[in-house]
This record gives C-alpha cells, structure tokens and sequence, in this order.
C-alpha cells in the first residue's frame, strides 16, 4: 500500500464494517495468530483489515506483533 493509497483510507474512511481501536487492541493478536495458522483472518474477524489501513497507530501494533511472531515461528 502506498502512502497516497493509506491518505486516501484514512480521508475516505473504511467501505465496510469497521472494528474502533479499542477492539482491535484486544483482537490484534488473534488476528495475527490467524493469519500465521494460515487461516482467513479477515473472515475470522471482520473490519479488522479496514481499521488497520486507516489507523496508523494500530497498524504499527500489528507490524510490531506480525515481526515478533515472525522471530518466534520463522517459516520452514
């Protein structure tokens, strides 16, 4: 996502339900335990990849939490 694309997002707002940042502080990590189980973690938790590409403070909880799981389950 470029940086026009994440400034459009954030003046646009989200297309779909969207989950506030109190949720996704409480559901980031389940989201990526989804992700890295290779299940469908947009469908596991709806609004979540909306709120993320909105919301710059979130999405550094996420990259900071995908980086620490990455470290402890690198890929075989």
């Amino acid at each position: 996502m470029t940086r026009r694309d994440i400034a459009l997002a954030q003046l646009i707002g989200p297309a779909a339900a969207e989950l506030g940042c109190d949720e996704c502080f409480d559901l980031v990590d389940v989201y990526v335990d989804t992700e890295l189980a290779g299940q469908d973690a947009d469908a596991a938790i709806p609004g979540m990849r909306e709120h993320l590409a909105a919301c710059p403070a979130c999405a550094e909880e996420y990259q900071s939490l995908r980086e620490i799981a990455g470290q402890e389950h690198p890929r075989r």
